[in-house]
């Protein structure tokens, strides 16, 4: 299932729509990817409406294998829907099911609502100041300033420029690496380089420039 919030970034959830489309065109078995919002229209973070396939309330969600959860804006209303008690619902769902859930970007912010990321390593997108690494500290995660962090079946990202490779790494957890090697020759899209992974989103140099930002931020609180 492909849960989408009002608000949605389109590229993060295209990444899912390729790499398993692909996958379900061209890999080892079939894939169906169905998506599903709470409203019947959805409007994407840069303007354009979008209707899913399903709503929410229309599915059984017994019947799906993995959950994936594109991020957005908050100026375009994501987190109206990424953070309701319905979208928390539908998370709670896949994860006390033992299944995967995946997410890019914020949309870890959603995972973290949901009450799945306690005591978990995860990741969301991060800048100076750490407002974002906050709210997921605050959920119970331990945050790794990592582009892609994988605990488990549960997979979340820095930001929509990963969302090819968390695609890629649900369709590992769901079929095989030699599946994802396989798709991604067809697509002509190179794995990251080793030090990709370690690749931090605040630089080095700027990580006193944080820390001293956080402090001030604490004592104001």
């Amino acid at each position: 299932m492909l849960l989408l919030a009002d608000g949605f970034e389109p590229l993060e959830a295209a990444g899912f729509t390729d790499v398993l489309g692909w996958a379900n065109i061209d890999g080892e078995e079939p894939i169906e990817l169905v998506s599903a919002g709470l409203r019947p229209m959805l409007r994407a973070t840069f303007g354009f409406s979008v209707v899913p396939d399903r709503l929410v309330r229309e599915l059984d969600l017994d019947t799906f294998d993995a959950l994936a959860v594109p991020g957005g804006f908050e100026g375009a209303g994501f987190y109206h829907d990424a953070l309701s008690s319905d979208f928390s619902k539908v998370i709670n769902s896949f994860n006390a099911a033992g299944k995967p859930v995946a997410s890019v970007c914020v949309a870890a912010l959603a995972l973290g609502a949901a009450g799945i990321l306690q005591g978990r390593r995860a990741t969301t997108y991060h800048q100076v100041g750490g407002r974002r690494k906050a709210q997921l500290q605050s959920q119970g995660a331990t945050f790794v300033d990592q582009p892609l962090v994988i605990d488990g079946g549960l997979i979340t990202s820095t930001g929509p420029g990963t969302a090819i490779e968390v695609a890629f790494a649900l369709l590992e957890i769901l079929t095989s690496r030699p599946n994802v090697d396989h798709i991604r020759q067809l697509m002509r899209m190179p794995a990251p380089p080793a030090v990709w992974y370690a690749t931090p989103q605040v630089a080095p140099q700027s990580l006193e420039a944080s820390t001293q930002i956080e402090r001030s931020q604490a004592r104001n609180d």
